[in-house]
């Protein structure tokens, strides 16, 4: 019987009944009419029957051949039929990125703007979540997440966040003379979750202490779960937060968010990109995780700078 490993052979044989020819089958194959013969005569052996027999100049499928070919025929057009699906499925997912949600809606979904005006071809979609993905399971193809990655899990680190006193414009009716002016003003508190105590969490109280002010803080009339939450009610003249710079760059670039002091202090863990082994086998992942990758560096740079 003809197992698997006389798939050459089956390949070629199939080759010559649905062309008539060996040369035109060697030709379709790439090799020589004598490699095609050569497997022919190799499957006939393993089947214990003629496949091919010459008549005159030509060459003609046997009874035997005929009964083979058939379902030779059947069976590599539903291989190619699997490949066909398989491709068409891998396009018409995309590509997923899951982030935090304020990462997703302050950061990750600023950037990728810039990815859907110059590769429309690569479509992405963009989760914002509290739980780190299954990437493995398909939850999502990639992941920006607070701290590094798992030494045994694919990722890269993206970049160090900052956070720094910001407020709108129109909270600063008096010019504040020292830093601890600000904390006469009304402060805006994040809460971060249980789960980033690991991190130790940014506070106004470790903001005063790092950069030595002696007032304590005043309880913040407003405490809010997300970053992005408070950023926004900074905006709208609420308060002052300790925000994120990353985070806050459409809002600082266009005057809606001033710094008083760039006084910074720097959050105890990066962000890092992670992938799952598949996703970099889809259509544009590489380029997607290097193009992220490149952002991230981009960013690390600007915060060594004053926004």
């Amino acid at each position: 019987m003809a197992g698997l490993e006389n798939l050459r052979a089956m390949e070629s044989f199939e080759a010559v009944g649905r062309l008539g020819s060996i040369k035109a089958a060697a030709a379709e194959l790439g090799v020589s009419s004598g490699a095609v013969s050569q497997q022919v005569r190799r499957l006939e052996t393993a089947l214990g029957v003629t496949l091919l027999e010459r008549r005159g100049r030509g060459l003609e499928l046997t009874h035997w051949g005929r009964i083979y070919h058939a379902e030779l025929s059947a069976g590599f057009a539903r291989l190619t039929r699997a490949n066909a699906v398989l491709e068409q499925e891998r396009a018409r997912i995309g590509l997923t990125v899951c982030g935090l949600p304020t990462v997703a809606a302050k950061w990750l979904g600023r950037s990728l703007w810039d990815w859907a005006r110059d590769r429309p071809d690569c479509p992405v979609k963009l989760l914002g979540s509290e739980n780190l993905p299954d990437l493995d399971a398909g939850e999502a193809d990639f992941a920006m997440w607070l701290g590094p990655p798992l030494d045994d899990e694919p990722g890269a680190l993206l970049f160090t966040d900052q956070v720094v006193p910001a407020c709108a414009p129109s909270l600063l009716t008096h010019p504040l003379e020292t830093p601890a002016d600000l904390l006469r003003l009304p402060l805006l508190q994040v809460a971060w979750a249980a789960r980033y105590d690991r991190f130790d969490p940014p506070s106004w109280s470790a903001w005063a202490t790092t950069h030595g002010i002696d007032a304590p803080p005043a309880p913040g009339a407003l405490s809010f779960a997300l970053t992005a939450s408070a950023i926004d009610a900074a905006v709208a003249g609420q308060g002052v937060v300790l925000g994120q710079i990353a985070m806050m760059q459409d809002e600082l670039a266009s005057g809606r968010l001033v710094i008083p002091f760039d006084l910074r202090l720097p959050l105890s863990a990066p962000y890092s990109l992670r992938w799952s082994r598949a996703a970099l086998e889809k259509p544009g992942g590489r380029a997607f995780r290097d193009w992220l990758l490149a952002r991230g560096r981009k960013q690390a740079q600007a915060l060594t700078k004053a926004p």
